[in-house]
């Protein structure tokens, strides 16, 4: 009878820790969606209704004048989306696969230069040239500034990346490689047919924070970029927003022929966290049985 009475309590005992680990879970995630609820209700409301009424998550009054207004020059906009999605996709599967083919010989036993090779990476990830010689690498020797090369090659290479990957090629089993070289697979053959397929929850976690970092880029485009087709997305956005708020502050001071043309630079600013933000949002879901495990590989062991 005791003995039953104990089970009912750890039964109950583990329904109650269940309950409250499901409503601390519920509240993380309200703390995500309700800033997305709210900043695409704000995009869609009038400018008016934010004066009048404030933030809300359900919009008084629907307005698409924000959207209308960032897309006044529709062909910009889609330059700017067709040079990020394309350095994006190249940037990411080159960094990708030159980091992996890096990480694999660190991670191997028998590489006569492992020691070496790691120093060489360390140090250049601590000390860094600064922004003046690489400014000057990129433009006077390499001739990458105003091309989408600019884009790509200089964050091909990540020492965290390789050093993350090398941890994980290490938990590969042995017996596999050595198994597959007793069969006659050649280095390249064993990286490709069997390192790659049993590392995609890590290959994918890089790939995407990767993916994420080179969409949100819009400091290359302030520094090496001088042609307006090659503008990322991010920086004519910031171009946009700028230019919205010179014209609002004109019409604020008085300047009569700038009062017509005042955009709403409310809306726009959120309506532009929607443009910017939704293709990464849509692709997430993609990656995200992979984050959890290839988050976690690189802490086990280094």
């Amino acid at each position: 009878m005791t003995e039953n009475k104990r089970k009912i309590s750890n039964v109950g005992g583990s329904n109650v820790g269940q309950i409250v680990l499901n409503i601390i879970f519920i509240i993380i995630c309200l703390c995500y969606l309700l800033p997305l609820m709210l900043m695409v209700s704000i995009s869609i409301s009038s400018e008016q209704a934010i004066t009048d009424f404030g933030y809300t998550l359900i919009p008084k009054e629907v307005n698409f004048e924000g959207y209308k207004a960032i897309f006044r020059n529709p062909k910009q906009i889609l330059d700017a989306y067709k040079v990020t999605t394309i350095f994006t996709l190249a940037g990411t599967a080159l960094t990708v696969v030159c980091n992996a083919m890096a990480a694999y010989p660190l991670s191997r036993n028998n590489f006569k230069y492992k020691k070496k090779v790691t120093w060489f990476l360390y140090l250049p990830h601590f000390i860094g040239g600064g922004m003046v010689p690489t400014y000057i690498l990129n433009t006077r020797y390499l001739h990458l500034d105003n091309t989408i090369w600019i884009y790509i090659i200089p964050g091909m290479v990540a020492v965290g990346t390789i050093f993350v990957m090398r941890t994980n090629f290490k938990q590969l089993p042995d017996g596999l490689i050595e198994a597959a070289k007793m069969d006659g697979a050649s280095e390249s053959r064993i990286f490709f047919q069997f390192v790659i397929p049993l590392s995609t929850p890590v290959l994918a976690t890089m790939a995407f924070n990767s993916l994420v970092g080179r969409w949100q880029n819009w400091n290359t485009s302030l520094m090496y970029i001088r042609r307006s087709d090659l503008y990322s997305l991010q920086y004519l956005l910031m171009r946009i927003i700028n230019n919205a708020d010179f014209i609002n502050k004109m019409a604020l001071e008085g300047v009569q022929d700038m009062t017509d043309v005042v955009p709403p630079t409310e809306t726009m600013r959120y309506a532009m966290a929607v443009v910017a933000a939704g293709p990464v949002m849509c692709i997430f879901p993609f990656f995200q049985k992979y984050m959890a495990k290839g988050l976690t590989i690189g802490t086990v062991k280094g």
